[in-house]
């Protein structure tokens, strides 16, 4: 059973959410990852690479998509614990097409991810957060789940989805003092964008006001406040993190 306070992060792996799991880490939190179970030992080089302690981080082995299979393997893990403080839904994909060239498969692949998996991930900790009077709850949408984007169309309405989900959620927790929020990132300087063509790059950073990416550590800056003492008032808001991408 944890001492520390415990954060679960889906997406753990990824370049937000690795930094998400530094800052709760440096917070003294002790991280609970899902892991896509594969073949090379992600999870070590990933503690290596990230400079994390073994301790510092309990892995579940678990595909997001196969319910019955996940939600065990997280109850196991909760109740391993014997708490959970803080819940990130951050696990996200994409499969881009337009929508008349869009095939069902990938719409299904995107909705099962991005979306469906809210409901393996969430119910197991927001029941434990019930028990506990207690909890914070931060998703991860999108910018895109705001104002859509052409030739994500699966996305938009995943990323959309988890707006309303949260929204919803939020009133079902507050009396139980969980809060539920969303952050709603633009365009971030992962791996994965910076190793795009570096015209692709400049033009998507022409698109924005203040002119750059989003840094990871800007992304995980929002959910630490959303988690910690001077977000504890704030439940059912989306907090778009965009450089002004997105203006309404």
């Amino acid at each position: 059973m944890s001492e520390k306070k415990v954060a679960f992060v889906t997406g753990a792996l990824g370049g937000i959410g690795s930094e998400i799991c530094r800052q709760l880490i440096a917070q003294d939190y002790k991280i609970i990852a899902t892991v896509v179970p594969r073949e090379e030992d992600r999870e070590k080089q990933w503690l290596k690479k990230e400079g994390f302690q073994e301790d510092d981080v309990r892995f579940v082995l678990t595909d997001l998509t196969d319910h019955t299979a996940a939600t065990t393997a997280i109850e196991e893990a909760i109740q391993a614990e014997g708490r959970v403080d803080v819940l990130v839904n951050n696990a996200g994909i994409t499969r881009d097409a337009t929508f008349k060239k869009m095939t069902f498969d990938q719409w299904s692949q995107v909705l099962d991810t991005n979306l469906k998996t809210l409901f393996t991930v969430t119910q197991p900790v927001f029941n434990k957060m019930l028990e506990q009077k207690h909890g914070r709850i931060v998703n991860i949408s999108s910018v895109n789940g705001l104002k859509g984007q052409f030739g994500q169309a699966n996305y938009s309405a995943a990323k959309a989805g988890i707006i309303g989900f949260s929204k919803a959620l939020a009133q079902e927790g507050a009396r139980s003092s969980i809060s539920v929020n969303v952050v709603a990132p633009g365009y971030t300087a992962t791996p994965m964008v910076t190793a795009m063509r570096e015209d692709v790059v400049k033009s998507i950073e022409d698109q924005i006001p203040l002119n750059r990416l989003a840094q990871p550590e800007e992304i995980a800056a929002a959910v630490m406040y959303l988690v910690g003492d001077n977000g504890a008032y704030i439940t059912g808001e989306t907090l778009s993190v965009n450089g002004g991408l997105y203006m309404q």
